[in-house]
């Protein structure tokens, strides 16, 4: 019996230890703080692993390569908007050249800012490409005869608008009187006309009104009248209402495409300018060769 009881309460502590070590187990995972250890572990552990892989850096040459878009597309946009000129250009092909033109030292440079004129051309910004026209085409205005509606102009002589001299220096301009005057070349035989050029004035930035350039086989300009520039918006020369631009004088002069047309006579109409009533030639030439 005594071996007996003895056994049972060897077996009782040995079941009482058991459970003690159970229970201290079991309260062991409540204890307060030791989760939330574990859940900063696995914070501290979340960025870690996110971090090779930043959607930030992944996005950076996107945004780098935006700008470089932008550039683009505005200089497309700025190509676009750049404006055509002041003439039709001659094409390149078999039996074309350009016009070996001579133009006269720039006056002023920069583009103006303070001229308010309807309708009025954006500056090109960049020289005049060459104007294409048939192998052998020359002035054909070189020296030839001028009349004039005003024949005794307040400065210059009528014949210095063909005497090759494209300078804007004083001396070099005919100033003829104010409103609508008109000068007339006559070519002295029926020729093929590719190109009018005209400088009014380059001393200064202007524009000049009603600008209108014809040709026609007779003085009088009754027989083949060809208008070929009108930039009278409001028909003031009696004209017709034209459909060219204003256009601020350069040394360029402003370059008119006559497309071949036949003609003996060129005549060009002014209505002033926008600095004053007067006006102003410095040259004309006319491209092209005779009629065959």
């Amino acid at each position: 019996m005594l071996k007996t009881g003895t056994g049972w309460k060897v077996f009782l502590c040995m079941m009482l230890a058991a459970s003690l070590v159970v229970g201290a187990s079991s309260c062991k995972k409540n204890v307060p703080g030791e989760e939330p250890v574990a859940a900063v572990k696995q914070t501290e552990e979340t960025p870690t692993e996110a971090t090779p892989a930043t959607p930030v850096e992944e996005a950076k040459p996107e945004t780098a390569a935006e700008p470089e878009q932008i550039t683009d597309a505005a200089a497309v946009e700025a190509a676009a908007a750049a404006p055509a000129g002041d003439e039709t250009l001659g094409t390149p092909g078999p039996g074309m050249a350009p016009l070996p033109l001579e133009l006269p030292k720039p006056m002023f440079v920069g583009t103006p800012t303070n001229i308010n004129v309807p309708n009025l051309m954006k500056p090109r910004g960049k020289p005049r490409p060459p104007f294409y026209a048939p192998e052998g085409c020359v002035n054909l205005a070189a020296g030839k005869t001028v009349a004039s509606t005003d024949d005794m102009p307040i400065i210059g002589e009528i014949d210095m608008i063909t005497d090759g001299d494209k300078e804007a220096a004083d001396g070099s301009y005919v100033e003829l009187g104010p409103f609508l005057q008109h000068i007339t070349i006559d070519l002295e035989k029926q020729c093929e006309i590719y190109a009018v050029l005209v400088w009014h004035y380059h001393k200064q930035a202007r524009v000049y009104f009603d600008v209108i350039v014809q040709t026609a086989d007779d003085p009088d300009f009754i027989t083949n009248v060809k208008t070929l520039f009108s930039n009278d918006i409001d028909n003031s020369a009696g004209l017709g209402i034209g459909k060219d631009m204003h256009y601020i004088e350069t040394s360029e002069g402003h370059l008119v495409d006559a497309k071949g047309v036949k003609a003996r006579y060129v005549r060009l109409y002014s209505n002033g300018n926008n600095a004053n009533d007067l006006n102003n030639y410095i040259e004309v030439e006319v491209w092209g060769k005779p009629a065959e």
